[in-house]
């Protein structure tokens, strides 16, 4: 016999809705709660020195198939030096999860257009892919007209709750958001009525990637973070992540994060690997560091724009060839963009305030 609370949790009736669910059963883009549990629970727990070089975090944890949780928002503290090395590395019928995003997804979306057999992406579970006043993303619309890929398609909101689910150990969580609109018809949640208070609720499914990769703004040799800023729903991801690559502007002693511990946003049980990487998001933006390049994003989109608009794929396959696999380290790539750059980057930040001591 039911119990009368979970015989209250019942899908509300709606055509289109009740179409879309018996069509397709749901199944888990990446671990289910119970696969990344064990995961996480098997994990050693002690406090060790989780530094490494990039390449070998990557070479560690990126695999075919896998669910990449990619952290920062849009431009702001994006962990573009991880996506640079994932694209070196290789990695085929990847989904990708984030909350809104531009260079990073539109990179791997590039790699896959010059090489599949070495990049490619199956499925994205997103809110927002694109530049924002810069522009809407031009690899994102040639993959989406074409049918190259499939999209989970959340608000914001929703998919930050997705991945703080996860981050919480819950199979899914009540949103206000979503229900009443075509958005039910684009993802999938599920509108059920409230036991409490019989109305009706949408719930969203925890995201579990297999592998989160996210940038901070400081971090001790053992994984503990800090992050100033908009936090941009990096812990969530990082907790909610079965494993989690981390890249910080700048290491800090373990005693200057005991000095302030509530300033710790990813604790060090949730880092597998970490790597000192300066301006590891440019060109995006890391608040206290360094501000965008919009110059460089702008020429970026511009290539991925014109790829879209002729076939041509001569720009595109320059622009890899010269900044990711015409570079061994993200260093590399960093001494192509300039010191003066830098420089200028660095002093349009205006000096935020981050606590590094």
């Amino acid at each position: 016999m039911k119990s009368k609370v979970s015989s209250k949790i019942k899908k509300v009736s709606n055509l289109k809705y009740d179409r879309k669910m018996a069509e397709e059963p749901f199944e888990w883009w990446g671990p289910s709660p119970d696969e990344a549990r064990r995961t996480m629970s098997n994990k050693a727990k002690g406090m060790r020195d989780k530094c490494m070089p990039l390449k070998e975090a990557v070479g560690r944890h990126v695999r075919d198939g896998i669910n990449i949780g990619i952290g920062g928002f849009v431009n702001t503290r994006v962990p573009v030096a991880i996506v640079h090395e994932i694209i070196r590395h290789g990695a085929r019928n990847l989904t990708l999860s984030f909350q809104s995003n531009s260079i990073c997804a539109e990179l791997l979306a590039g790699a896959m257009i010059l090489d599949p057999e070495r990049v490619s992406i199956r499925r994205v579970e997103l809110a927002w892919w694109g530049y924002e006043v810069i522009g809407i993303a031009p690899l994102l619309r040639y993959l989406t007209s074409n049918g190259m890929i499939r999209l989970d398609d959340y608000t914001n909101y929703g998919m930050s709750a997705r991945f703080k689910a996860a981050a919480m150990g819950i199979p899914f969580v009540p949103t206000r958001d979503h229900g009443g609109s075509d958005m039910e018809l684009v993802n999938r949640g599920r509108m059920v009525e409230c036991p409490f208070t019989d109305k009706n609720v949408y719930l969203v499914p925890a995201c579990h990637p297999d592998l989160g990769i996210v940038h901070v703004t400081a971090a001790d040799i053992y994984g503990n973070s800090r992050i100033f800023g908009a936090h941009c729903t990096c812990p969530e991801i990082s907790m909610a992540a079965a494993h989690t690559i981390v890249t910080t502007e700048r290491i800090i002693p373990n005693e200057n994060i005991r000095t302030y511990p509530n300033l710790t946003e990813i604790p060090y049980a949730s880092v597998d690997a970490l790597v000192e990487q300066p301006y590891g998001a440019y060109p995006g933006a890391s608040y206290g560091f360094y501000w965008f390049d919009m110059d460089h994003i702008k020429m970026f989109r511009g290539i991925c724009d014109e790829f879209r608009k002729t076939g041509n794929k001569d720009g595109l396959k320059k622009y890899y060839d010269e900044y990711i696999f015409g570079c061994e380290t993200f260093d590399d790539f960093l001494s192509k963009v300039g010191y003066k750059k830098l420089r200028q980057l660095r002093d349009m930040d205006g000096g935020q305030p981050i606590i590094l001591s």
